[in-house]
């Protein structure tokens, strides 16, 4: 009888879960109201560069993002004044847990239940409450030419970026902050995971180009603009990007492009 009811405790501790989740997905894709999202700065690799990008770390550096998001459901015909709002929050120095390099699904389901704790502990106040929250994690080019693997997850809206520091990298940096920031949304990738390069026609900005390359600029999810067979660049700025329909319907936005 007991062990029923501890069974029938913890079913209805995961159902509570599950719905609360449920509900939140469905209130961020709704758009009824403005997107609130903290962003956080920790220095990845303990470098000086690292430091000190994550001290010169303003609002105004990110308002681009805002800015972007704003202009892009504009052009899938979304009456939306003010789709995102972006606040920064104090530096966090204890990093996240590592993203495992293999292992499986379980191995998977670990690390994201692993991420959203250590996200729950590392959430210092900001000035709104955030319906998102996206943490940009430095690294010196210098030390680190390639660095690991970014990722946003939609159950917790966590967004985790792996950046470079140095002020010329900061419109790269930002292709990275929105592309994992609209997997919180609910946003897939549109790019073949063998091979990095975008998929037709989800993946391509002009999908029906003539001739198809080269592109001039990339479907944000694809993260890359295909130039001929297998060579592309990434986006120097978001200004050479664009949110697809693909991407605009898994995220809750209006199809249509006028």
């Amino acid at each position: 009888m007991f062990r029923r009811l501890r069974i029938l405790i913890l079913l209805l501790i995961l159902a509570t879960v599950a719905t609360t989740a449920w509900r939140t997905e469905r209130h961020l894709r709704s758009w009824r109201s403005t997107l609130h999202v903290a962003v956080f700065a920790l220095n990845a690799d303990g470098s000086t560069a690292a430091r000190d990008e994550v001290h010169r770390l303003e609002k105004t550096q990110l308002a681009p993002i805002a800015d972007y998001i704003a202009a892009q459901a504009a052009a899938h015909g979304m009456d939306l004044t003010l789709p995102v709002r972006i606040e920064t929050g104090p530096e966090i120095t204890t990093l996240p847990p590592e993203q495992p390099a293999s292992g499986g699904m379980l191995a998977a389901i670990r690390w994201s239940l692993a991420i959203r704790y250590w996200a729950w502990r590392h959430t210092p106040e900001t000035s709104i409450r955030p319906d998102l929250r996206l943490y940009l994690l430095y690294h010196d080019p210098e030390r680190n030419p390639r660095v690991p693997d970014s990722a946003g997850l939609a159950k917790g809206g966590i967004a985790l970026a792996h950046v470079f520091a140095g002020r010329e990298m900061a419109g790269s940096n930002l292709v990275v902050a929105t592309h994992e920031l609209l997997h919180t949304l609910g946003a897939t990738d549109k790019y073949d995971p063998a091979t990095n390069l975008a998929l037709h026609p989800e993946g391509y900005a002009e999908p029906w180009r003539k001739p198809r390359l080269p592109q001039t600029q990339a479907e944000i999810m694809a993260g890359r603009i295909p130039l001929r067979g297998d060579t592309a660049r990434i986006p120097a700025s978001l200004a050479e990007t664009v949110i697809g329909p693909a991407t605009a319907r898994e995220i809750g936005w209006s199809t249509d492009t006028h």
